[in-house]
């Protein structure tokens, strides 16, 4: 086992011009007219400039600011319909080398309790997922040697080959430091859905003031590169973030964007998925309040990004309380993790309180999955374990072909149809399955008669009374 080397890609370039993005943040206030023209803009599913999103972030009109959050739920809506796609994490290891100051698997924090799960382990942790209707999992790694591409690969393949009744892991994502060129195409080979890597920070000092110089984490230019990397390797389904809370959320915003951007400019193909975490409590971990990010900026922000890259899916996670999260649903969120626990083995063996000195960072919604299916449904979503876009090919610029212009709905109103159906006949509670049959009848109702409304309805049947399973469009 080693780390990998720290070779830059062929075109690494540091493309975050902070006094571009500030003087964009400082400029004077944006007029309504400038703010509804974006907007519509965005509503013809068009993805933003920097400086069109700036617009919209330097705004400080309340009213200009219900109409962004209206004009985020419509194009949420337009895009994906309304379904959310629900998935679990599963921290495989927290030994790292990195020294980050807000996380509790730092290496300084010797309070931690540091475990990587054995194989055999990692088969009961996913068997327990499974055995509560879980499809799809992301894996989370600290950087380590022993984490390296061969790790993560046998650890997809394991985690791949667990069957427990019905349940099987239908695709599987990964959360782990920047790999080289090398080490990205031994971990495609393992059938990995999308590589997530955390910029955590773009702001260059205050990234250097959390990640110290002395760690692999510490090089900005390599992490912001990474992704560079995976492209050269073949990896087309990648997802960015950023911890809110580390620096001002209007530059993180913009910096964000730039980077989807560039990844759209440089290779045709847009993240995936973004992510954007708040800051929690964490063992070990004092934190600067300096820039926490309010409610009220956090909606804001979810809304922002929605219509700034509208082809993208947004993740919400398990981090904000059950109320906040259920308001923010509808302002563009398409990705929730439900039923999460996050100890090393907390599937398994943690019972119904969070073990602060295993856990990476608290979580404020630690409801069961089913719980949470059931919130979801009632308020009118439907709860999707859909794969079929990675399992049918349509990743890279297949899938910003079909997002991009919104095509990809008709494709997701019936998988995610089909996998909702499968959790209820297999997993649900009762009064889930009363409220999702319920919910099933009315979209059925709502979609357009043709060979794709019957075909839908016959395969419905096929799972209910055939007992036929996995079916996808």
């Amino acid at each position: 086992m080693s780390l990998p080397s720290m070779d830059l890609s062929k075109k690494a370039v540091d493309f975050i011009d902070e006094d571009f993005l500030h003087g964009l943040i400082n400029k004077e206030q944006p007029t309504k007219a400038r703010i509804r023209e974006i907007v519509a803009k965005s509503l013809n599913k068009i993805a933003l400039s920097v400086e069109e999103t700036a617009d919209l972030v330097r705004t400080t009109d309340p009213e200009l600011h219900e109409e962004i959050f209206a004009a985020a739920r419509q194009l949420k809506e337009n895009v994906y319909g309304n379904r959310i796609v629900l998935f679990a994490p599963l921290y495989i290891g927290n030994d790292c080398i990195n020294d980050c100051t807000y996380c509790a698997f730092k290496r300084s924090n010797f309070q931690a309790v540091r475990r990587t799960l054995t194989p055999d382990e990692i088969k009961q942790q996913v068997t327990a997922l499974e055995d509560h209707g879980h499809k799809r999992l992301i894996l989370v790694f600290g950087e380590h040697s022993r984490y390296d591409a061969d790790f993560i690969s046998d650890t997809v393949r394991n985690v791949y080959s667990v069957r427990s009744g019905h349940g099987e892991i239908r695709r599987v994502n990964i959360n782990a430091a920047p790999l080289d060129v090398e080490g990205y195409k031994k971990v495609k080979e393992s059938g990995i859905g999308t590589y997530q890597i955390f910029m955590e920070t773009y702001h260059h000092d205050t990234y250097t003031k959390m990640h110290p110089g002395n760690t692999r984490k510490g090089n900005y230019l390599y992490r912001l590169d990474g992704l560079n990397r995976a492209f050269e390797a073949g990896i087309d389904d990648v997802g960015l973030g950023v911890l809110f809370g580390l620096y001002d959320w209007r530059f993180e915003v913009l910096a964000m964007v730039r980077h989807a951007l560039y990844l759209q400019e440089t290779y045709n193909v847009g993240p995936h998925t973004l992510s954007f975490p708040r800051l929690r409590p964490a063992q070990g971990v004092e934190f600067d309040e300096q820039y926490f990010t309010t409610d009220d900026e956090f909606k804001r922000i979810i809304a922002i990004l929605r219509l700034a890259v509208p082809y993208t899916g947004l993740i919400l996670t398990a981090r904000e309380n059950p109320e906040l999260r259920r308001e923010l649903m509808s302002f563009g969120v398409s990705q929730i993790d439900a039923g999460s626990r996050i100890e090393l083995g907390g599937y398994t063996e943690a019972g119904d309180a969070q073990v602060m000195e295993r856990e990476q960072f608290s979580l404020a919604d630690i409801r069961s999955l089913d719980e949470v299916m059931c919130q979801l449904m009632s308020d009118g979503y439907v709860p999707s374990f859909c794969t079929s876009c990675y399992r049918s090919g349509r990743t890279g610029e297949h899938f910003m072909e079909f997002s991009i212009p919104g095509f990809i709905k008709r494709y997701c109103t019936p998988n995610a149809l089909l996998t909702l159906e499968e959790y209820l006949v297999d997993y649900s509670s009762p009064e889930t399955r009363k409220v999702g049959e319920k919910l099933i009848e009315e979209e059925l109702a709502k979609m357009e008669d043709g060979d794709m409304k019957q075909r839908t309805i016959k395969q419905l049947e096929e799972i209910k009374q055939r007992n036929v399973r996995d079916i996808y469009f």
